[in-house]
């Protein structure tokens, strides 16, 4: 007798269902991408408990008829996958985004499934699945004149064991919400709804197709301030076109949270694609900061194998290098054509920081207020200024004038007398260099900030972080145009690999050359390393040589060095930068501007904190109310 046995049909479903509807915000996940599939412009899906009480989801969608419905239920049974003209089926060419025909008979096995759908000018046909039992095809009733409306209720009820692997009620909510928000960003021109518990969630409008409506489809997720703070990704090469927006530097998070990549117009979860990323921004950002950013990679379905993973968020790419390499090219492009531009949310935040207090008249600036006892007032009342009314009663706010007060009551002249400051009594003309995006230096504070008065407000710098900043990126300058200097070995390294990595590394070497690292092959599994960079001073060379190896393996990049040096070359900036408590000339400080102007990423230092903050002119007048 076989010890082989062959599963029962609704004991492979579940099987396949738990790798299909993982938690309720697969379930969604699934349902959505099929209502988009069917051409719908409207979606609307509603949530209880967590979705583990109900999900439902509406469309106006194509519909589907009796024979359809009957068929959608079966396990790889789909409308997305055609035969080709000699009989086989193409698994790499699939421009829709579901194509397995797993998620309808998954959850139909593990939960109760009711769908009911019409096609135009059709009758409204219900069918429905109780834990793998399926009923016959009757007759609905349907609002819309074409559609479908599934509703999925009591989900894992059939698999009770998968219940205790859920979460909170509350963190499945956040789970769908996330889900649909991502669907949402990869279709702007398709309009959704979210309700959770009875609550709307999200109410979004079909935008026009393009980078305009795009914008709009993530402002409204993310915020207007992604919009305002956003940089526009458009770059091909290859027959791959990146698309998307990336937020600057300085207008970055302390997690990776919101980072949303899209392949195709796919929701994708992809280790290349973060990585790359986070290379682009590697000059830019500390390590505990993270970029926002919403990337959209289109590139031809046969370069690209999104059957990896019944859930379809992993993909693989024929060749990985290209679409790295994009991505971190135009990453740098748009972050070096933002120039010296910060995030407006700094001067948000500068402006929220300040506490407006109100300033008690009369009392001195520096002096706390003290009530004036009615005593007092009667006392000094034959001296005071007769433009203070007989009747009006001393208080914060009456209106005195001041001189009067001042020079005809004795005493009150020394005791209450504010602080005088001397102002000049002609006010220096405008310069011209106020015309400039930073302005023209008026003065230094602490012998830290840099004031500059602007043609419409003014600027706040931080001298060390920019300067920093310029230094760094002179540097930058240098190794990219190969002037690296290198220090000879006094003894040359040998470096013991492998034949291919030694075969990948001498591929390579005058890119090395270029960095200042000079290796020679020193036969078939060995290389010599005669010299290395000066700023790499006293390092792991061996070390260095397998980390360059394992870049190349994995990324075809030379890593390790690039990322290497660049720290070094930020150390060496911040140490030889001007420091906080320098006084600098009024030269000095408008040199400084002049320069931040002319050179890339300015506006934040090697961490991506804000070199400085820019206040207009109508936020400072709003602290003092006169707006």
């Amino acid at each position: 007798m076989s010890n082989i046995q062959r599963l029962p049909q609704d004991t492979i479903n579940r099987i396949a269902a738990g790798e299909v509807v993982e938690r309720p915000a697969s379930a969604v996940k699934e349902l959505v991408e099929n209502a988009i599939d069917a051409g719908a412009t409207q979606i609307d899906i509603r949530a209880d408990l967590g979705g583990l009480s109900r999900i439902l989801i509406e469309d106006n969608g194509s519909g589907m008829g009796a024979d359809d419905l009957q068929l959608a239920i079966e396990r790889h049974a789909t409308s997305k996958l055609k035969p080709q003209a000699d009989g086989t089926w193409d698994l790499l060419h699939i421009k829709t985004l579901g194509f397995r025909g797993e998620a309808l008979p998954s959850m139909g096995s593990v939960a109760r499934l009711d769908i009911t759908s019409r096609l135009k000018d059709g009758a409204p046909l219900n069918i429905r699945i109780d834990g793998g039992v399926i009923a016959p095809v009757r007759p609905a009733a349907f609002g819309g004149e074409h559609g479908t409306r599934i509703e999925l209720t009591d989900l894992f009820y059939a698999t009770p064991a998968r219940l205790k692997f859920m979460k909170s009620e509350r963190a499945e909510n956040m789970a769908i919400a996330e889900e649909v928000k991502r669907q949402a960003m990869a279709h702007e021109n398709v309009a959704f709804s979210l309700e959770l518990d009875g609550k709307k969630q999200l109410k979004l409008y079909a935008e026009p197709a393009g980078f305009e409506g795009r914008l709009k489809r993530l402002a409204a997720l993310l915020g207007n301030d992604f919009s305002d703070n956003a940089l526009l990704i458009d770059q091909g090469r290859e027959g791959v076109h990146l698309t998307g927006y990336a937020g600057l530097p300085t207008f970055s998070r302390g997690n990776a949270a919101h980072q949303y990549l899209f392949v195709n117009n796919r929701p994708v979860r992809d280790k290349l694609l973060a990585g790359a990323l986070r290379a682009a921004y590697a000059d830019f950002l500390a390590r505990d900061r993270h970029p926002l950013a919403a990337l959209f990679v289109e590139i031809d379905p046969q370069e690209l194998d999104v059957n990896v993973h019944p859930a379809k968020t992993e993909v693989r790419f024929r060749d990985p290098n290209l679409v790295r390499g994009l991505i971190i090219g135009a990453l740098k492009h748009a972050l070096a054509s933002a120039g010296h531009r910060a995030a407006t949310t700094v001067a948000h935040q500068t402006i929220s920081a300040f506490q407006p207090q109100v300033v008690q008249p009369l009392l001195g600036l520096n002096r706390p207020y003290n009530p004036v006892s009615p005593a007092q007032i009667a006392a000094v009342r034959p001296y005071m200024s007769p433009y203070l009314p007989e009747a009006t009663p001393f208080s914060p706010t009456a209106r005195v004038e001041a001189e009067g007060f001042y020079h005809d009551t004795p005493g009150v002249a020394e005791a209450y007398a504010p602080d005088i400051v001397e102002l000049p009594t002609e006010v220096q003309a405008p310069t011209q260099t106020e015309a400039f995006p930073l302005g023209a230096a008026r003065a230094q504070l602490h012998e830290t900030y840099i004031i500059a008065q602007t043609a419409d407000g003014l600027v706040i710098v931080d001298q060390h972080a920019a300067h920093e900043r310029l230094v760094y990126e002179q540097m930058k300058v240098a190794m990219a145009t190969g002037h690296v200097q290198s220090q000879s070995l006094l003894i040359p390294e040998i470096v013991d690999l492998e034949r291919e990595e030694v075969s990948r590394l001498m591929a390579r070497q005058a890119d090395l050359q270029s960095m200042g690292l000079s290796i020679e092959a020193f036969g078939p599994t060995s290389v010599l390393v005669r010299d290395i960079p000066t700023l790499l001073g006293d390092c792991d060379i061996a070390g260095l040589v397998r980390d360059l190896v394992d870049d190349l393996t994995e990324h075809g990049e030379l890593l390790a060095l690039k990322e290497r040096m660049a720290e070094i070359c930020g150390d060496h900036a911040c140490r030889h930068s001007i420091r906080s408590g320098r006084r600098l000339t009024g030269e000095e400080m408008n040199a400084l501007l002049r320069q931040m102007e002319a050179t890339p990423h300015s506006g934040q230092c090697n961490h991506g904190r804000p070199t400085y903050v820019e206040l207009k002119l109508k936020d400072i007048e709003k602290l003092f109310g006169r707006r």
